[in-house]
């Protein structure tokens, strides 16, 4: 068994994904975007104006595959009630994950020590993605 991620990012799905290319190392394995579907959309599921919007997007962070879209394209992502975690090889590569992902985002605790980790913090990125960062002990 395998769970994935699915992120919706509500508009700003290639932004986000262009962010996390430089933040993460992220890699785009595939992306199709609403006009290029083999089917035409049900009516109400794209907005007009929104053709050009990601439809399906998938994406790894290390070893792991993270599935995104643009959703309903309303412009209002909401992430709430999880959070994705990057496991650090050491402290210095949790401090520039942090650093990076956070970027335009806000600290939500600051990285540092704590009695399970070397390292760990959380930061909301810019889109509004909790993040848990941690290195081990």
């Amino acid at each position: 068994m395998n769970v994935q991620p699915y992120v919706f990012f509500d508009g700003r799905c290639e932004e986000a994904l262009e962010f996390y290319k430089g933040a993460l190392g992220a890699k785009v394995d595939m992306m199709m975007r609403f006009s290029e579907s083999p089917e035409k959309p049900q009516p109400g599921m794209v907005p007009p104006g929104s053709e050009n919007k990601v439809m399906h997007a998938a994406f790894k962070v290390g070893d792991t595959q993270i599935m995104a879209s643009d959703g309903h394209c309303a412009g209002k992502p909401s992430f709430q009630g999880f959070a994705l975690t990057i496991n650090a090889a050491n402290a210095a590569e949790a401090d520039k994950l942090f650093n990076a992902v956070g970027r335009g985002g806000q600290v939500q605790m600051p990285l540092g020590k704590t009695f399970f980790a070397s390292r760990f913090g959380m930061v909301t990125d810019k889109f509004g993605v909790l993040w848990m960062v941690l290195a081990g002990s």
